[in-house]
Parts: C-alpha cells; sequence; structure tokens
C-alpha cells in the first residue's frame, strides 16, 4: 500500500492529525507534528506523566546499545523454568501460556541463532543512535532539560568469566558500532566506591544516557505541546470511520474527532485500535516492575546494571530506583509485588550502605506494561487498511531511548516523505 498521503481539495487549513496515546512516542510525535505545521490533538484518557503509563516507571536508561532482542540462542531450553519459578527475572504465569504460547514461539524463534541477533541489532541500532543528545534537544524546548543527563552507562560483573557468558551480546554490539571501556576491579573501586566490592569487573559505554524523571520528563512535553497550539482531550480512542479507504474521523466513547490522519501510540493497549484499521499485529505486554527509595544514603555515581540482577539502578529526582523484571501475565492480572521486593532487596545487596531495615514509607513499588512485538522491534509504518493512519508502537524496553527517531520517521510518513530512518524492518506487515 502507498504511503503517500493526497490533499484532499477540500482541505484548505492544514491537516489535523490525532495522536493517540500521550507517552513518550506519542508526546515526541505531536512536538514533530506541530513543527511540521499539522494541527494536532492528542488522545489520552490518564495524566500525561502520571503512575498508569509505562512512561512514567521504566528504568530512565537512554541507552543506544540495547541493540539485542530479548530472545537469544538456546533460550528455548529456559522456558520450563520461565514457567516454574514466578520471581524469576523472566516468568511466565501458568495461566497465561495458553493464550500467549503463539507470541511466545515467535518469540523465542527471533532470536533462535546469532545472525538473526545480529540482523535485529542492525535495524534497531539506527533507530537508537544519538538518543540521548536527542533527548537532550526536547527537553529543552520543554523548559526542563536539567531532566536529561549522559554520563555513560555501565555494566558491573563479579568477573571477567561472567562478562564473557555474554560475549555474543557484546560481539553484536561492537559489530553495529558500540563501543565501551573494560574497568578492572581497582577502576570499579575509583568509580564507584559505594558499590559492594564482589563486583570486580565493569563494561562501561560512554554513550548512555539517562533521564532524572521519565514522567515529568512527559508531562513536560505534553504541556509543551498544547502550549505550541495541540489539544489535549482527556479520553481513549475506540476506533476509527473511514470512507473509501481514507479517514474521515477517529471514534472515542463520547464521539467522533474529525481529522485527516492518525497515529497508534497507545503502547500495550494499541492491539485493537491496530486491528480496527486491519492490522494484526502480536502485540503483548511485558510487565516490568520497579522499586524506589526516597532520600537513599548511597547509591552509583552512574547509572548501572548488574549482571547478577539483571535489573537497573539510577538515580532519579524522585529517588534510587532499580527497574527490571519481565512477566507475562497480560494487561488483566494483578500484580505480583514480590516481584518488585525482589528488585528492593537486591539493590540493597549492592550497595551495603543503605540501611537493611528500611521502613516501608520510604519505598515505593511500581508495575506496568512495556508494549513487546516477539521479534523485538516495533511497528512504524501504515496500517493495512489505510495510509492515513500509521501505527507507532511495540517498542519493548527501548520506548525511552527510540522516541525521537521514532517521531521524526512518524512525520516524515505524514509529511509524504521518504523517513530518513530505514523503517522498513519496523513495517506493520511483516507479520501478515
Amino acid at each position: 500500500m502507498s504511503t503517500e498521503f493526497a490533499m484532499r481539495p477540500e482541505a484548505s487549513a492544514p491537516p489535523h492529525v490525532v495522536v493517540i496515546g500521550a507517552g513518550i512516542i506519542g508526546a515526541a510525535t505531536a512536538l514533530g507534528a506541530l513543527r511540521e505545521g499539522f494541527r494536532v490533538t492528542i488522545l489520552e484518557p490518564g495524566e500525561p506523566g502520571g503512575e498508569q503509563a509505562a512512561s512514567y516507571g521504566n528504568g530512565c536508561w537512554l541507552s543506544p546499545m540495547s541493540v539485542i532482542p530479548p530472545s537469544s540462542p538456546g533460550l528455548w531450553k529456559k522456558v520450563p523454568k520461565f514457567l516454574a519459578d514466578p520471581l524469576g527475572p523472566l516468568a511466565i504465569r501458568w495461566s497465561y501460556f495458553p493464550k500467549v504460547l503463539p507470541w511466545l514461539a515467535r518469540y523465542l524463534w527471533a532470536g533462535w541463532t546469532e545472525a538473526k541477533v545480529l540482523r535485529a541489532a542492525q535495524a534497531l541500532r539506527p533507530l537508537l543512535v544519538g538518543s540521548p543528545a536527542l533527548h537532550k534537544q526536547l527537553a529543552e524546548q520543554a523548559g526542563v532539560g536539567h531532566l536529561i543527563e549522559q554520563r555513560g552507562l555501565v555494566y558491573v560483573y563479579e568477573n571477567r568469566a561472567q562478562f564473557e557468558s555474554e560475549a555474543l551480546a557484546w560481539r553484536v554490539r561492537r559489530q553495529v558500532g558500540i563501543e565501551w571501556l573494560e574497568l578492572d576491579a581497582d577502576e570499579m573501586r575509583q568509580r564507584e566506591p559505594e558499590l559492594d566490592r564482589r563486583y570486580a569487573f565493569g563494561a562501561l559505554v560512554e554513550e548512555g544516557g539517562h533521564c532524572r524523571d521519565p514522567g515529568a520528563y512527559v508531562a513536560a512535553l505534553v504541556a509543551h505541546a498544547r502550549a505550541e497550539g495541540a489539544e489535549l482531550r482527556r479520553e481513549a480512542a475506540t476506533g476509527f470511520r473511514l470512507e473509501d479507504g481514507r479517514l474521515r474521523a477517529v471514534l472515542t466513547g463520547s464521539g467522533e474527532v474529525a481529522c485527516d490522519r492518525a497515529v497508534i501510540c497507545a503502547g500495550a493497549h494499541s492491539k485493537k485500535l491496530a486491528a480496527a484499521v486491519g492490522s494484526r499485529v502480536p502485540l503483548e505486554t511485558e510487565r516490568g516492575y520497579h522499586a524506589m527509595v526516597a532520600d537513599a544514603e548511597v547509591g552509583p555515581r552512574m547509572p548501572m546494571m548488574p549482571y547478577d540482577g539483571k535489573m537497573s539502578i539510577t538515580w532519579t529526582d524522585r529517588g534510587l530506583r532499580c527497574a527490571g523484571q519481565v512477566e507475562i501475565a497480560g494487561l488483566e492480572a494483578a500484580p505480583n509485588w514480590k516481584r518488585a521486593e525482589i528488585l528492593r532487596d537486591h539493590l540493597l545487596r549492592s550497595f551495603p550502605g543503605l540501611p537493611r531495615d528500611l521502613p516501608a514509607e520510604r519505598v515505593k513499588l511500581w508495575m506496568g506494561h512495556r508494549p513487546s512485538m516477539p521479534d523485538g522491534l516495533p511497528c512504524i509504518g501504515p496500517s493495512a487498511a489505510t495510509p492515513d493512519v500509521l501505527l507507532a508502537f511495540g517498542h519493548g524496553h527501548t520506548g525511552l531511548v527510540a522516541a525521537p527517531r521514532t517521531a521524526a520517521a512518524v512525520v516524515d510518513l505524514l509529511a509524504g516523505r521518504k523517513p530518513a530512518l530505514p523503517v522498513q524492518p519496523f513495517r506493520p506487515e511483516r507479520f501478515a
């Protein structure tokens, strides 16, 4: 299907774009569409940057090195463990297993060989490269430049053997242009004096950055979009009205929003909307957790990820946050807060200077929904039913870092241009 947008003869005003979702992808897309000259309406039933949103509770990392898909060769052997251990770093609830089985099969196949992992990394690298600087520009335009920092990101290990156990991932990273500094025990002590001494090896990726408060950042971007002329409507999209293959309106619970184009960036809630315009995509939610310690006594100088914890540890303006875990249980299941408590306990072991008896009021637990495709790549491109509706969701663990270039590609498509970003690997119809 052509991605060209024919201007309608009756249109004299700027084309009207409805952005569905005010997470980081939607906020960046709305701002890009405004700069392009479109009239913009944002549909978001919740508070932009609020606690209900994945953009609020993520790991805060701006990680251009997050090019490795979640699946890897041999992962299929661990599926029984995922089912048996409800508190492991990746768990699948038994009750949800029959429903998620087709998605899981595609997920495992996507990382079946190193060649497949490399192809995914080659697709993701252009989407993520240079992201901290792009976010800094966005944040400064919204008056919150202080929320974006680039101090690097460090992976920490107990020894070099643990690092080498992840050789495939680091080898693929190097093949797509990612470099790092190796830190021995002495360098680790100098750079991270509060870190538990069992960690004696590190890999520092200097091009990485982080956001000091993702929720406040998204809220500021949406506020900036409104100041630039966007309308924010606090309601959910429920479908679309099409005539002769062209979009006429986005449907909501309170009626229609007449428009020329729309962008679906509603995160884990995008699946039904995509199906309404003919794109049946295997979107699933990877439930992630975080624990955040207010007024933490000690912590890392740089954002870090311990090998044994499989979680990010990052200072934020709200506290010291540790985030991670993957739980496959759907959108409706109740949170398993023991998973967040595991993150908290690992944080305490990683930084012995934190008190063992933290009172409950100092620790905030959170759970949210990563919108994930089985191959680890997002959906970016026109829907099956009409080029007037674009899809921009399914980023999994890379939603925050990928937002600027995703938004730029979407705006290029809205304007009828070939995107500067190679979007072919992200085309929604790859699952047809």
